[in-house]
């Protein structure tokens, strides 16, 4: 049994694993923007989400913008 640390649910958590399935041409997209950003490819589903839904109003937009 994975301790609340290990299970991300832990005092310290600062993120939450997510598994996701794509078609192989977004996933070839994703990578390709990641190694163009200098970012892993969490980092880089992780930025184009965020974007997305605070262009879509389920986010707050930052710095009052």
């Amino acid at each position: 049994m994975l301790n609340r640390h290990a299970r991300g649910d832990g005092p310290m958590a600062k993120t939450l694993p997510v598994s996701v399935r794509m078609d192989p041409e977004t996933k070839k997209a994703v990578e390709a923007a990641a190694r163009d950003d200098d970012r892993p490819v969490s980092s880089m589903i992780e930025r184009i989400l965020k974007l997305w839904l605070r262009d879509n109003g389920y986010l707050p937009k930052e710095g009052g913008l």
